[in-house]
């Protein structure tokens, strides 16, 4: 008998869950409900009619609330699993406005000339291999954007910190703008052959100093930041939200 449980059957490692009554069983995360997402609508206001850019869609959980808040929608996934989950979401909730693209989003935001009333990158920032160029083409295509990411601080994850196991020993500088980043080398450590995987295409990829993350994002023009959920506990090292716009 078709049904949509058998959809979503054909894709293992789901992360997110389904509405109850939908009665179809995935992964734990109600990602369509995600009180990070909410927040930042709050911050940005009415989304009726908004042309949203989102990095990064996983299972396709938050284009479900962009979308139900009236947003106009292009979500860009590299993983080809999680890009296969996007579809499925999108047909289980019948979205009609959003467009679920694979690919690299750093090739889309280094070719495209459109711009966005708001860019949303909830997870992607400390998977890229060069976050500052990240920031970079972000700052050309919006005046607002929402991150939801891991940091390095000295104090909440110290070299002591098994969490750290993973990066190099010692940060690298770069100059950004006239901003002196530390940034930190990080590989997976072979969790890309596991069906559950949803990070970036790149093992090796860097993380950002919290306060030249923040140093960073006023260097190409977000001079309204506001931070919530801040926690140093994160099983995989300190993350928090932050809304920046310009």
């Amino acid at each position: 008998m078709p049904t949509h449980q058998n959809a979503v059957d054909v894709i293992q490692g789901w992360t997110s869950a389904f509405p109850p009554e939908f009665g179809i069983k995935a992964g734990a995360l109600a990602t369509y409900l995600d009180p990070r997402i909410a927040w930042m609508m709050n911050q940005y206001g009415p989304l009726e009619g908004k042309v949203v850019l989102e990095l990064g869609p996983l299972e396709g959980g938050h284009t479900v609330m962009l979308e139900r808040a009236g947003a106009i929608v292009d979500a860009i996934e590299a993983n080809q699993s999680a890009f296969l989950r996007c579809l499925i979401t999108k047909e289980i909730f019948g979205l009609s406005r959003s467009r679920i693209w694979l690919g690299d989003f750093v090739r889309w935001l280094e070719g495209t000339e459109k711009t966005y009333d708001l860019i949303v990158a909830s997870g992607v920032l400390y998977h890229a291999n060069d976050p500052l160029h990240l920031i970079d083409l972000i700052a050309k295509r919006t005046d607002a954007v929402y991150f939801w990411t891991h940091f390095m601080d000295d104090e909440f994850m110290p070299p002591s910190d098994p969490r750290r196991a993973v990066f190099a020993d010692k940060p690298q500088i770069q100059d950004f703008h006239g901003v002196a980043v530390r940034t930190y080398l990080r590989t997976y450590r072979g969790a890309a052959n596991h069906a559950e995987f949803c990070g970036g295409p790149m093992d090796q990829h860097r993380w950002l100093h919290r306060d030249d993350m923040l140093a960073a994002l006023r260097a190409v023009g977000f001079s309204h930041i506001t931070l919530e959920d801040e926690d140093p506990d994160h099983r995989y090292g300190p993350a928090m939200s932050i809304y920046a716009r310009k």
